[in-house]
């Protein structure tokens, strides 16, 4: 399914895309609440979605993982991060002063919207995040500045970096929204798996750089695909990683009354 949501907190009105796992409708789980994944594309993710257009075919390989009993049956959420496709103006899911509130947005009004017309559970153990590239960066960036929201996330193959143009002027507030710097405050009770493209040596260092700089009580594994490359066919291969990790790492579905 996909509406424009019109942010209420955030006033952004901007795409989202929602997949219900088969066991959703199971009278079998009627009462139960489900977990809920969202999912960030790479690139701008502006009116488009790699996890939909089956590039990324996350939604039937955790079909396939929950018949396995390898995986659990997530909503997926999938929002777009940017209004423009403009890579030089993206707004690096934050509320980048005098711009469109696209961390707001994303970290309050698209979870209230989830809430509102879907079962789920009341916790962050069971809200997690997944993105690839400059999917991975907003991944990591929620998670640790709203660990009561989400309690785990898979950044692939990210550069966690802050670095669009519209930050100039506002080092600070760029700052306090990068990746690189928030992950060493050691305030987030969030747990992550970062990957890296083993065949990339520069994105190698980088990301393995940056797992290192992890304080407690966040904690960070890192994984390195052999011979893998920033590409979205590799991206692919990582999903059932993905995937049985973050059933590890979060709970439900289960009645949450």
């Amino acid at each position: 399914m996909m509406t424009t949501l019109a942010g209420r907190k955030s006033g952004v009105s901007a795409q989202v895309w929602v997949w219900l796992p088969p066991q959703y409708g199971d009278p079998k789980y009627a009462k139960s609440g489900f977990p809920v994944l969202t999912l960030f594309a790479g690139g701008q993710s502006n009116g488009y979605n790699t996890w939909t257009d089956n590039q990324l075919p996350v939604q039937e390989i955790d079909a396939q993982l929950v018949q396995e009993q390898k995986a659990r049956p997530f909503i997926m959420i999938m929002p777009v991060q940017n209004l423009t496709g403009d890579e030089h103006r993206s707004l690096d899911c934050s509320d980048i002063p005098g711009r469109p509130k696209m961390g707001t947005w994303l970290s309050q009004d698209v979870p209230d919207f989830v809430r509102a017309n879907f079962r789920t559970l009341k916790g962050a153990d069971s809200w997690g995040l997944m993105g690839a590239s400059s999917g991975a960066d907003c991944s990591a960036k929620l998670a640790l500045q709203h660990p009561d929201v989400y309690r785990a996330a898979v950044p692939i193959d990210g550069d966690f970096k802050a670095d669009s143009l519209l930050w100039k002027g506002h080092e600070a507030e760029q700052a306090a929204n990068g990746p690189d710097k928030l992950i060493a405050t050691g305030k987030a009770d969030v747990r992550m798996l970062a990957t890296a493209g083993g065949g990339t040596s520069y994105e190698v260092n980088l990301v393995k750089d940056w797992v290192a700089r992890a304080l407690p009580p966040t904690t960070v594994e890192y994984y390195e695909q052999p011979g893998g490359r920033h590409k979205t066919v590799d991206f692919e291969k990582l999903i059932p990683m993905g995937l049985e990790w973050l059933t590890k790492n979060l709970t439900g579905p289960q009645s949450d009354s």
